[in-house]
């Protein structure tokens, strides 16, 4: 990760060979997901443009089928089709302070916190709210109630989310690294893929379970990965769109440490390294234990370890800057 073919300097990147090594699972579904997700879009237009579409769907398809490799392909779809929504929501109305600016982010998740209360979508515009009404009833015909309540919680979390960020993003020396650690899990949508995989892969941890040193230590090591890694990833695409440094890990270690963006990186990758060697260490931990609920929680976090490493090597975050080598690397996701 030193010189690019045009002279520019590639940042450097974390090196996962050692705790997540490829080749990564994935499930024989990925082309039957990615036609019936085009077709879901013609029939619910979140997305403004062809390409968008395009870029989306594939990422999105082969992406689910890396997180949940053992799914079934109607499971799967449903997963996609909700990471789908949430993500063209994120592209529509959140980055860059989304269309119109906090403010019309804040009514727009508005109206999505009325489906989340369990009120009937209101008349909008925006297609979201009535895709919303109608994914949360799917998934509350697959789930208990109170795994259900999870994923609803892990969704109003990202929306406030969502919402801090769009307030904060226009001048993020200003956010406390603190602040923006605890913060980032919910903005990268972990925290509702975690709660997701547990109603898709048909196990649920018991209050007991979950309050447990091992568990909590392993779930909070993989949502920080998460987010650290797609930083990496999407700097570069965030400072093409012109608007200075985003707001992401290697802008906070910058303003904090001082130095190069380089060594902003390097600090970064290291942080991304020591938390995935935590990650894996509470995988293997894990995996052997009994009841059977957590290892198939373990299971399922390493699966989703896999796919946020994976998705950074696509074309949605690929090919940048003409003078800078690409923010990732094959092995990224």
């Amino acid at each position: 990760m030193t010189d690019t073919d045009d002279g520019g300097t590639m940042l450097p990147l974390p090196d996962f060979t050692a705790t997540f090594p490829e080749p990564f699972p994935a499930g024989p579904h990925s082309e039957r997901t990615e036609h019936r997700l085009l077709d879901w879009l013609e029939e619910h237009p979140l997305l403004p443009s062809a390409k968008a579409k395009a870029v989306l769907v594939n990422i999105t398809s082969h992406g689910a089928s890396r997180t949940f490799p053992t799914a079934d392909a109607d499971d799967l779809l449903l997963f996609a089709e909700l990471l789908l929504w949430l993500t063209a929501f994120d592209d529509v109305h959140a980055e860059g302070n989304g269309v119109g600016g906090p403010a019309a982010l804040v009514d727009r998740a508005s109206e999505l916190m009325l489906v989340l209360a369990g009120g009937n979508p209101p008349r909008a515009m925006s297609p979201f709210p009535a895709v919303l009404h109608d994914l949360l009833a799917r998934f509350r015909a697959r789930a208990s109630a109170a795994a259900y309540h999870r994923l609803a919680a892990s969704l109003r979390d990202t929306l406030m989310a969502l919402v801090w960020e769009a307030h904060h993003v226009a001048k993020p020396e200003g956010v406390a690294l603190a602040t923006y650690l605890a913060m980032r899990p919910h903005t990268v949508f972990i925290k509702t893929i975690t709660a997701a995989g547990e109603i898709l892969l048909g196990y649920e941890l018991t209050d007991t379970q979950r309050a447990l040193a091992a568990v909590r230590n392993l779930e909070t090591a993989v949502a920080n990965l998460a987010g650290w890694i797609n930083d990496l990833a999407s700097y570069e695409r965030e400072m093409e769109r012109g608007r200075g440094q985003p707001l992401s890990l290697p802008t906070l270690l910058h303003a904090r440490h001082g130095g190069t963006i380089e060594e902003a990186f390097t600090r970064a990758s290291s942080m991304c390294e020591n938390e995935a060697a935590v990650a894996r260490r509470g995988i293997t931990h894990l995996a052997h234990a009994s009841p059977n609920a957590l290892t198939a929680h373990a299971r399922a976090l390493e699966d989703i370890t896999r796919s946020f490493i994976w998705h950074t090597s696509h074309a949605r975050y690929q090919g940048i800057r003409p003078n800078r080598g690409s923010a990732t690397s094959s092995p990224a996701r």
